[in-house]
């Protein structure tokens, strides 16, 4: 597996989404890296999807899915947990793929805020930083690896309903046993 580069990122974030999916999340740190195989994500695509935090605009909390594609949008739901996003497409369109599940160490980690724990990912420490480059402590690794057995699905965003007729977009991806 090789470092995903800025240019795998400048895509639809759609066509980003589903490519995440088997793809490796890796998180360096002093006592060794975490491994993740990512296994579920999210789109959400330009400053009309009504679920999208661009929604409103460059907000101070949504200014980075304005950005260059290749950068960590980590924040903060519920007061509580930490949701790490990647952020896609060109930039000044704003996008990004919320990651929602991994499997590490041969557990299914389900949930955005769980994955984050679980690696040690935090909007304070990490929210902005590129995934890009020799020095990137959070990075991607791919390409994606579909195991025999293994299907892709896709359905409507979880808890967004807020945004009507756009939650019920299919743009969550996830791999399945068949």
């Amino acid at each position: 597996m090789r470092r995903l580069p800025r240019r795998f990122f400048a895509r639809d974030t759609r066509e980003v989404a589903r490519a995440l999916l088997g793809c490796t999340l890796v998180h360096r740190q002093p006592a060794g890296s975490l491994r993740a195989r990512i296994v579920e994500t999210e789109a959400y695509h330009g400053p009309d999807d009504q679920a999208s935090h661009a929604r409103r605009g460059p907000t101070r909390r949504a200014a980075i899915m304005f950005g260059p594609p290749g950068v960590a949008y980590v924040y903060l739901i519920y007061g509580m947990h930490h949701c790490l996003n990647v952020v896609t497409g060109e930039e000044g369109f704003p996008s990004a793929v919320l990651i929602r599940g991994v499997e590490l160490a041969g557990d299914r980690i389900d949930g955005p805020g769980r994955l984050t724990k679980a690696l040690g990912i935090t909007r304070e420490a990490h929210n902005g930083a590129t995934l890009i480059g020799a020095s990137a402590e959070i990075l991607i690794e791919g390409p994606g690896r579909i195991e025999p057995g293994e299907k892709i699905v896709t359905g409507p965003r979880v808890g967004v309903d807020y945004a009507g007729a756009w939650a019920r977009k299919p743009w969550r991806y996830r791999l399945l046993k068949r």
